[in-house]
């Protein structure tokens, strides 16, 4: 008869141990994914020696018992083996297949002959390990003498990672402070209307962590990952569709805002002309010098003068206020921003501090 003692706990450590090969190779865990394969493998063949010397104790059994038990067993194994492939994204599970087939299918014929023919156990044991014996040395001395080394390790070149820039005009969402307290102003703005090909930057002015995460597929359109105080991301929204996206704080979960993506919209130029650079009476330095836009709009300068000017949010009186900044401007540049909330923009030429202009937003 069956020792149900010892088919208990294989049938449990072998159920453990296929559905962490399953995990482990469907590429769910790639934190840990090496410690997994080494883990489960260990657990599932502790499992079957179990479960073979419960089946195996006294003799091959026919009790229903022990048949429903093997019938469960293989079951699990080929439901599991089988789903594990689908989801496969390792090139070596042929191998670790074709392995785990090459050691139970002798194994399965030497249990059965110690069962029913022991006389036969030894030659036909002797016979399995010396084909063994012969395919791992004929196996590791074709791969060393083969063109194909496939199993010397190769050198791999480390692979330099490169930021890539992000282009285009600045669109810019501060993270209050204090709003991580539920019901305070969280986002500002908190409708953000942001023409497509503009770069988003959120800033996180408050003292607490926070995320910029869309709501719907939970970041898979983007995700801004922890950041702390004085932390900013940014997100180009060429490769977002036209429409309204809804994002969500993961730590604070009602600070929720809309990102809605519209059709580009034309820059409104200002130009600094020739001369701009020298104070006289009747010389225009930015043009038009006062501009009245919407939010949302983006605002366009252009240095046409042959000296260097910058284009600051602020005055000359009290400094630039960090709204934005052109830094310095050869002749020929130029610098974008997008005005995101309403109100007033004072702005100026920190190399040539009479040079002013403003920007009403309404």
């Amino acid at each position: 008869m069956s020792n149900w003692d010892l088919m208990m706990p294989g049938m449990g450590l072998t159920a453990i141990g296929l559905t962490g090969v399953a995990i482990s190779y469907a590429g769910w865990a790639h934190t840990f994914i090496d410690g997994m394969h080494a883990l489960t493998g260990l657990t599932m063949i502790i499992g079957l020696i179990f479960l073979a010397a419960g089946i195996l104790n006294g003799g091959v059994s026919t009790s229903n018992r022990a048949k429903a038990t093997v019938l469960v067993i293989a079951s699990i194994a080929l439901g599991f083996g089988m789903y594990s492939f689908t989801l496969n994204t390792i090139e070596s599970t042929n191998i670790l297949a074709g392995l785990l087939i090459a050691i139970a299918f002798p194994a399965i014929v030497i249990a059965y002959l110690a069962a029913k023919l022991p006389k036969l156990v030894k030659p036909i044991g002797a016979i399995v390990m010396l084909a063994a014996t012969t395919g791992i040395v004929t196996f590791v001395a074709f791969g060393f003498v083969s063109p194909d080394t496939y199993i010397i390790a190769e050198e791999m070149e480390e692979v330099e990672e490169i930021e890539v820039e992000l282009t285009g005009p600045i669109y810019p969402i501060t993270i209050l402070v204090n709003s991580a307290v539920q019901g305070n102003p969280d986002y500002d703005p908190d409708v953000a209307y942001v023409p497509k090909g503009s770069v988003v930057e959120w800033t996180n002015s408050d003292t607490f962590a926070h995320t910029v995460t869309s709501s719907v597929d939970g970041g898979e359109t983007f995700d801004s990952g922890m950041l702390s105080e004085g932390e900013t991301f940014q997100l180009d929204t060429n490769g977002l569709e036209i429409g309204d996206y809804e994002y969500y704080c993961t730590l604070h979960p009602w600070m929720v805002s809309n990102l809605i993506i519209e059709e580009p919209k034309e820059p409104v130029t200002v130009i600094m002309p020739e001369g701009a650079g020298i104070q006289k009476e009747g010389q225009i330095y930015y043009d038009p010098e006062a501009l009245q836009i919407t939010v949302g709009t983006a605002v366009l300068w252009k240095n046409d003068d042959s000296t260097m000017h910058t284009v600051t949010s602020g005055n000359s009186q009290e400094g630039p206020n960090g709204v934005f900044d052109s830094d310095l401007m050869a002749a020929g540049d130029s610098f974008e921003f997008t005005f995101s909330s309403q109100g007033k923009e004072d702005y100026y030429c920190i190399v040539h501090p009479w040079m002013t202009g403003s920007v009403e937003v309404g």
